[in-house]
């Protein structure tokens, strides 16, 4: 638990002499540097902002008593060196979204199968443009009539960080573009990298200078890009790969490949290992070149990526969720590593379900260092796999075995073996508790599959009354994906529901009132300035997009690609707030209403229900929306006549498929229901049309045939 402050006696000001000052003022120099060097490179601050604040204090202080020992590299003349702000917040003009992931060539495979079947081709007739998979962090860079105007990290891929004072330190990002048909807006993507050989050189320095060794270039490049002090950022030799692009007002070229050719005509680097290829066997085969070169490369890279060459193809295919159905990731194989098990505890998440976290001897996986790793669940320590298998040809994970672990790309480090040869005698078997570990002791419960048998997860009874999952539902609440409250982590959101200030969402936004009572400030770990930026981060988040509430309020089975789709559908939180009170009361139209909604199924529709069914959280969710403002779903930007409709397709299409036809509705601004409602505007019925056209029919909607809709789009 945080403990007041305790105030450090310290010479005055006043009475030090001037020996004294030059010493005072070398040690605290030296200090402030290595806390900014934590703080803007690390992510990982030792010391609160109230003692950072102190120690400038001093300083400038020392300094005002004494100019004479103000020099040019003073911490009190470096631009931006005090961290009384954070970055500017850019909304991305066109989302930054991710990539899906293939690990085997079987992947490879299903995924230009999938491509060739939805455009009705056969997949040699499909050309994709292969590049490495840079390690670094994605930018987006805005020019507006050739100029450089902003330059924006990805962050949570609908809004990232103004970095542009950074950026224009950078050689390989042209501050004007060159050759003649540039777009007036054009927004360039790409990644911003070290070089291994620069990664080690940096760190040398960083040795010899008593300061902290990064981990791998991509964590250097990220600290150095993020420094509030721009000239920092241009000592660091950072680089920069041209590859995607957002909004274009109109479009150079017609195919990616030619992209990159045009990216190198405006005055940027790309990878010069890009690769057109025509066939199968010819992306495979890259990979694997790829692979082999990977450690002659001087940058890191994680696998390659596979695009859709022709832009247009790209187009028709369009997103599914926050991936691109044209584009994919093939990572290399995962790495693996060796260590001692040395302990397994429990974590109770938001939804009370139980994760046994192994604890290792920190072993070096993958350029990161692994302490913690995931073991799934009860199951999966005897060595049982989800649907009954035998995993590990029933080796057991014990307390004190040698242990192999993976880890893949981003994906949480888990164990994939045990090395019985060296299980200690006195190796311990783990035993699932059978109550919970908080206050309540509630029982533990398995949950049941969909067909009503018991499943591998188990969970606390305890529901809302488990501290453990009310505190993991306020870490959801402000977490980067749903309301991204800057200055309120997990350490301070903890200490905060401890002491009975935060107990649920509503309480965060009336913090700022009770701080007369409270006193932040006096709390270690808040000063004055810690506490205004909490407080105007709270105020900056008193506005909120609907599917972002819709995901912080931690409804079971609703994560960010549901609450997007229940967002889309609805409109609007009071629509939809009204829908999931009809639920919980059983209501069949609001029922038929969510299920007619593309990509959501019973599971959901029982999951809101029992949600808005349950008083306590309706009590939650009525005292928190007195506190913000949720705005209404983005319209449709379309000018087509089917934006804001809804559309369901039914029978076989024969000039376009179902996924394409999806597609390309949503991508006019109209919703790709799953099944007919009164509230359908549209069916669009083929050969073999069943019971969604008897639906149809029933509730007077307009059935179309596949040509009465293609002329209705402009198709």
């Amino acid at each position: 638990m945080m403990a007041t402050k305790a105030k450090k006696a310290r010479v005055d000001v006043a009475s030090l002499t001037k020996a004294q000052a030059r010493v005072e003022l070398t040690r605290l120099a030296l200090e402030l540097e290595a806390n900014d060097k934590r703080y803007y490179q690390e992510d990982a601050p030792s010391i609160t902002d109230a003692e950072y604040d102190a120690l400038r204090q001093r300083y400038n202080a020392i300094e005002k008593r004494f100019p004479e020992f103000v020099a040019s590299d003073s911490p009190s003349q470096k631009v931006g060196a005090a961290p009384s702000g954070r970055f500017k917040k850019v909304r991305h003009s066109v989302p930054m979204l991710s990539l899906d992931n293939a690990f085997a060539e079987a992947d490879v495979i299903d995924f230009v199968g999938r491509i060739a079947r939805f455009l009705k081709l056969p997949d040699d007739r499909i050309d994709f443009s292969a590049e490495p998979k840079i390690d670094g962090l994605s930018m987006s860079l805005r020019y507006e009539g050739g100029e450089l105007v902003t330059a924006a990290t990805r962050g949570d891929g609908a809004e990232g960080e103004d970095v542009t004072a950074n950026i224009r330190t950078l050689e390989d990002v042209p501050q004007r573009l060159k050759g003649r048909n540039v777009p007036d807006i054009c927004e360039v993507r790409g990644e911003v990298y070290m070089t291994k050989k620069a990664f080690l050189a940096l760190n040398e320095r960083q040795k010899a200078a008593g300061d902290t060794i990064f981990a791998n270039p991509r964590n250097s490049a990220a600290g150095s890009l993020r420094q509030k002090d721009p000239t920092i950022t241009a000592s660091r030799p950072l680089g920069f790969f041209a590859y995607a692009w957002g909004q274009m007002s109109a479009m150079p070229e017609d195919t990616q490949s030619g992209m990159i050719h045009w990216f190198e005509r405006c005055g940027f680097k790309t990878n010069p290992l890009t690769k057109l290829c025509h066939s199968i066997e010819e992306l495979i085969a890259f990979h694997r070149t790829i692979e082999e070169q990977r450690a002659e490369l001087d940058y890191d890279i994680d696998g390659v990526v596979y695009k859709v060459d022709r832009i247009d193809w790209q187009d028709r295919l369009g997103f599914v969720s926050r991936t691109p159905r044209w584009a994919i990731a093939h990572k290399f194989p995962a790495e693996r590593a060796t260590t001692v098990l040395r302990d397994i505890e429990i974590q109770v998440g938001r939804t009370g379900s139980f994760t046994p976290v192994g604890k290792l001897e920190p072993v070096g996986v993958g350029g990161v260092i692994v302490q913690n790793v995931t073991l799934h669940n009860e199951d999966y320590i005897k060595g049982i796999g989800n649907k009954g298998e035998v995993l590990r040809e029933g080796r057991d994970i014990r307390i004190g075995d040698t242990v192999v672990t993976q880890r893949a790309g981003d994906v949480i480090p888990q164990v994939v073996d045990v090395v019985i040869a060296k299980r200690p005698k006195d190796a311990k078997e783990f035993h699932f508790p059978k109550k919970c570990p908080c206050p309540l002791h509630t029982d533990v419960v398995r949950e049941e599959t969909a067909t009503g048998e018991e499943g591998s997860r188990a969970r606390c009874s305890g529901e809302f009354a488990c501290p453990f999952q009310k505190i993991e539902h306020l870490k959801l609440f402000v977490s980067r994906r749903a309301f991204d409250i800057d200055g309120l982590g997990e350490k301070q959101l903890q200490y905060f529901f401890d002491e009975g200030w935060v107990k649920e969402p509503a309480d965060i936004f009336t913090l700022p009132k009770r701080n007369a009572k409270l006193k932040l400030e006096e709390i270690e770990g808040y000063g004055e300035t810690s506490v205004r930026n909490l407080f105007a981060a709270i105020e900056d988040r008193r506005r909120i997009a609907l599917e972002r509430f819709i995901y912080a309020l931690g409804m079971r089975h609703v994560g960010e690609t549901t609450a997007l789709a229940l967002a889309r559908g609805y409109g609007s939180w009071q629509a939809f707030h009204d829908a999931g009170i009809k639920l919980a009361r059983d209501d069949e139209e609001a029922i038929a209403e969510m299920d007619a909604l593309d990509q959501i199924g019973d599971t959901v529709i029982k999951s809101v229900a029992a949600y808005f069914g349950e008083s306590h959280n309706r009590g939650i969710v009525e005292r928190l929306t007195r506190e913000v403002e949720i705005l209404d779903a983005e319209k449709p930007k379309s000018n087509s006549k089917v934006a804001g409709k809804t559309v369901v397709f039914t029978g076989s299409l024969e000039k376009m498929t179902r996924d394409e036809a999806k597609a390309t509705a949503e991508r006019l601004g109209a919703k790709a229901a799953g099944s007919v409602s009164k509230k359908t505007d549209y069916v669009v019925a083929g050969p073999g049309a069943g019971s969604k056209l008897a639906e149809a029919k029933k509730h007077g909607v307009t059935v179309l045939t596949e040509d009465e809709w293609l002329v209705l789009i402009g198709e």
